[in-house]
């Protein structure tokens, strides 16, 4: 196998459904520690910036 086809390999597993779950779940429990941290008072700003990181990091 080359480097090549590991790449090929890892962009695949990046955009799996698998990839996607994961990525999820980190996000809604960060955005759910931050909420707890700060007494809810940034749940708006919390809500945009996990919905723009799943943008960028989710296929979906």
């Amino acid at each position: 196998m080359s480097i090549g086809d590991l790449g090929d390999k890892a962009k695949d597993l990046a955009g799996s459904e698998k990839a996607e779950g994961i990525s999820d779940s980190g996000i809604d429990k960060t955005k759910d520690a931050a909420s707890e941290k700060t007494g809810g008072k940034f749940d708006e700003q919390l809500e945009k910036g996990g919905d723009a990181a799943d943008q960028r990091l989710g296929n979906e």
